[in-house]
């Protein structure tokens, strides 16, 4: 749909210092947990001690997101966030200072209290993560920005824990003091960067800090659930955490007893998830052509089900095999698809997870988005240690196999899916429209990026040649749009609950029926009103040889009653271009009997359409006659 590409940020400064800090965090906070492993190992500890630690780390690095989630969004919405990060990273020094003299000095007590302090940063540095977004990121790069975020970091954490792992199995008896030094320069390194960081204004610099932990925790949770469809996203976001849970803490059992594997096997068999996650991620700006849609998020959660359960058919029962290096575990029958299936798994998780951070990042004001980040931290919390808790019971106690927990998680998921989408049905309305577009079109933008505004009001304008109009421009704009149509499009079977949910606004002549009017007038007043964009089609139906007709006075009244309440909204005229002659046009110049006329057969499969933008006009010199002409202009009509 566009030239450009996610991978410009990694070019530009006011990404690539924060890309690079966030991986960086990522890759040392995994270095750190394996190589406590290793050093485990190292001191040859009992089983029931690693055992131990293995059922305590988690827990010591998670409780301070129950405990500090709170106060960490209030402090990341009252400061200036290049300040924030810097300290700390700062703090991640200190840290790993103390995690340096624990390897040292093979204190496993120094350890988990510096584990401890290591969920405290990442807790205080998780609503800035996120909340610095909106700020240095256009509307429409929020997705592709958020795809390489994710993808860094599924990569920083699959490459932390090789590195890690790989400490004391090759510097032997230094290995101690190589991990001290590991984990301290990755902290330096992340404190320098941090500092290339520009300055992000803070989100509510007058925002004072509530030390009461459960009552400011109940605060922000409850700012959570203001807006339904954040409310929503955030819920899924915590069951995206859930969901990979339960399934990367079963992949070192899993990888011996079902893949008959070793160790090595287990991290190729993450390693297969991480980097399905990381391409899922990055795929999104293309699959959603720069705007955040979330119509992503069905497709994510149905093929999660999909691929989690072809991986219980594709080995419900014990390995055939034992101590398999990963080449010969490739090499044996039925291999292929359980690798595909796992890197599934990961790619669509992708497809699920980025259009819900993009989409609570668009929907949330700056103000509060700090805030909200941390209650989705809370709720992650929560989410992940019941996925441990059940995880550990339905095997102990039901004595269910992995793969049944696989099948069980499928099945979950698909449920959990389907109440989400119907408590909130914006998410299929999206998923359709996006797959109706996508099947039937291939879109070219020109100038969407420059002249549709980033926020605030604007009133859009645009030739009217097909059923589909709506669908695709809303698929083109960034930010969501309200878009007034005839009410006889919007009542058409299937495209009418898209258009209803979408809150498109139907209108009617004011011969037709004049209440239905009126309403839409009220509708669109109050719209521009609370900042939104709105959409009209000025020719007031769907041409019926092609040609633009010439547009009515309806968009005048619209500026006039903005105008009568101070709003002087911009007016930003659109054309399309190569619509006519698709199955959604009419086929004849006659409607007869007021019906609409019957559609096309079209010439081609998913044909080339453009979509133009021309620069903004005010709403003070804004007229019928001058848009007419200049969506003329835009489509290439001779003068």
């Amino acid at each position: 749909m566009s030239g450009h590409s996610q991978f410009n940020l990694l070019t530009q400064r006011r990404f690539l210092p924060y890309f690079t800090v966030q991986a960086l965090g990522a890759f040392n906070d995994n270095v750190y947990r394996q190589a406590i492993i290793g050093l485990l190992a190292y001191m040859a500890v009992s089983r029931s001690e690693m055992g131990l630690y293995a059922n305590l780390a988690p827990a010591i690095f998670i409780l301070p997101f129950f405990l500090f989630s709170a106060s960490a969004g209030q402090i990341a919405a009252r400061m200036e966030k290049q300040k924030l990060i810097v300290i700390t990273t700062s703090m991640e020094i200190a840290i790993m200072s103390l995690a340096a003299v624990g390897f040292l000095l093979q204190n496993m007590t120094v350890l988990l209290v510096a584990l401890f302090c290591t969920g405290l940063q990442s807790t205080l540095f998780g609503p800035v993560k996120y909340s610095i977004l909106p700020s240095v990121l256009k509307p429409e790069e929020l997705t592709g920005g958020n795809g390489l975020v994710e993808m860094g970091t599924s990569l920083a954490i699959l490459l932390g824990m090789v590195c890690g792992g790989l400490i004391f199995q090759l510097a032997g008896s230094h290995g101690p003091q190589v991990a001290a030094v590991a984990v301290i320069a990755m902290a330096m390194a992340g404190n320098l960067v941090a500092r290339r960081i520009p300055k992000v204004d803070a989100g509510d610099a007058s925002l004072k800090v509530d030390w009461n932990i459960l009552r400011a925790s109940l605060h922000i949770w409850a700012l959570t659930r203001q807006r339904l469809a954040v409310r929503n996203a955030v819920l899924g976001v915590s069951w995206f955490w859930f969901v990979g849970t339960i399934l990367t803490a079963q992949l070192p059992v899993y990888a011996q007893a079902n893949l008959g594997g070793t160790q090595n096997l287990y991290i190729f068999a993450l390693a297969l998830f991480s980097v399905g996650a990381g391409i899922g991620s990055m795929s999104c700006e293309k699959l959603s052509g720069r705007t955040v849609e979330i119509g992503l998020v069905p497709l994510g959660a149905f093929g999660i089900s999909a691929f989690l359960l072809d991986l219980y058919f594709a080995r419900p029962g014990q390995a055939l095999a034992a101590g398999l290096q990963v080449a010969q575990f490739i090499q044996a029958p039925g291999s292929l698809r359980i690798m595909l299936d796992l890197c599934g798994v990961g790619l669509f998780t992708g497809f699920f997870v980025v259009p819900l951070f993009a989409l609570i990042q668009s929907r949330t004001p700056k103000a509060e988005l700090a805030q909200v980040i941390a209650g989705m931290n809370i709720q992650n919390a929560m989410f992940i240690v019941l996925a441990a808790l059940i995880g550990i019971a339905v095997q102990r106690y039901l004595g269910w196999t992995i793969p049944q927990l696989f099948l069980a998680l499928a099945i979950a998921n698909t449920l959990v899916a389907l109440w989400i989408f119907t408590i909130v049905p914006e998410f299929l309305m999206r998923f359709v429209s996006w797959l109706l577009v996508r099947m039937l079109y291939r879109l070219k933008l020109h100038g969407i990026e420059r002249h549709v505004p980033d926020e605030g009001a604007a009133l859009l304008v645009c030739n009217h040649v097909s059923y589909m109009d709506a669908l695709i421009l809303s698929a083109c704009i960034p930010r969501p749009a309200r878009f007034v149509m005839y009410y006889r499009i919007f009542n058409i079977p299937v495209l009418r609950w898209i258009f209803k949910t979408a809150k498109a606004v139907p209108i009617a002549g004011a011969r037709e029926n004049p209440e239905v009017m009126q309403r839409a007038f009220d509708a669109v007043d109050a719209a521009l009103a609370e900042g939104e964009l709105v959409c009209i089609f000025p020719e007031g139906a769907l041409t019926k040889d092609g040609n633009i007709a010439p547009f009515k006075s309806g968009m005048e009244k619209i500026l006039q009653r903005a105008a009568a309440r101070g709003q002087d909204v911009p007016v930003v005229p659109l054309a399309l271009q190569n619509m006519w002659g698709s199955m959604w046009s009419r086929r004849s110049a006659s409607a007869e009997n007021g019906r609409l006329g019957r559609m096309r057969v079209p010439r081609r499969l998913r044909a080339h359409i453009e979509v133009h933008a021309g620069a903004p006009v005010t709403g003070a010199v804004a007229s019928a006659a001058l848009l007419e002409a200049q969506v003329r202009a835009l489509r290439g009509d001779a003068a």
